[in-house]
Order: C-alpha cells, then sequence, then structure tokens
C-alpha cells in the first residue's frame, strides 16, 4: 500500500513557485495528482496571504481538507503539553499523526521531536 501524505503550507506554497527540486516537484506533482490532503490549518493559512495565487486556490477548491474532530483535538492538546509547539503546528502534527499520515514539510526541525510523526522533507523526495 502506497503512503498518504498530509501536505504543509510550505509545500503547496513551494510547489506553486515552482522553487522545489525537479524530483521532489515531480512526487509532490503525483501526490497532488492522487489524493491530496492538507489540514484545516493549512487552508486557513494558504488563504489568508493577501495576494493568493490562482494555482493556490484552485488547489485548495480540489483538495481533501481534513477538519477538526475530537480525536485530532485531543492530539494536539497533548502535543501542545508534551511538546509546547505552536497550535497551527500542533494542529498539523496532531492531523497527521490521528490519520496516520507522513507529513511533508520543509520545516523539519519544527516538528522532528514529535513520537509517532513520519516526516518526509518535501526537498528531499524522490
Amino acid at each position: 500500500m502506497e503512503p498518504k501524505y498530509l501536505l504543509d503550507t510550505n509545500v503547496v506554497i513551494d510547489f506553486a513557485a515552482l522553487k522545489l527540486p525537479q524530483k521532489a516537484y515531480e512526487k509532490i506533482s503525483s501526490i497532488i495528482d492522487s489524493f491530496p490532503q492538507i489540514s484545516i490549518v493549512n487552508k486557513i493559512k494558504l488563504l489568508s496571504f493577501s495576494n493568493v495565487p490562482d494555482q493556490v486556490e484552485a488547489f485548495i477548491k480540489e483538495v481533501d481538507v481534513i477538519n477538526l474532530d475530537d480525536a485530532i483535538v485531543a492530539k494536539t492538546i497533548d502535543i501542545r503539553k508534551k511538546y509546547k509547539l505552536k497550535l497551527p503546528d500542533a494542529v498539523i502534527a496532531a492531523t497527521a499523526v490521528v490519520m496516520n499520515l507522513s507529513l511533508v514539510t520543509h520545516n523539519i526541525s519544527d516538528f522532528n521531536c514529535i513520537k509517532g510523526l513520519k516526516l518526509v522533507d518535501s526537498y528531499s523526495l524522490s
């Protein structure tokens, strides 16, 4: 079974801006073509920019946005207590853990302390 991924905000921005290395761009493209998923927090962050690129708005319309539920809220609280993460990062991490998704991000250092969270550096994908 192929792994499933949760895309972090920075991945969507870097993908839209064509900043990723070619192999990473191709892998993210295949993830987006198959079953892209983001947290509700990622949606809020992406749509909060003053000038949202058209391709990001189109992506948001097509992507599976994972909303908060009781399990994600409980895991967010647990992560905040254990690791002192900022609330948005804790929600994103909790979403990935609860949904058994690998979090694709370039901000590995923001999340690497969390036990049970599978991380993938967006710039190292191949």
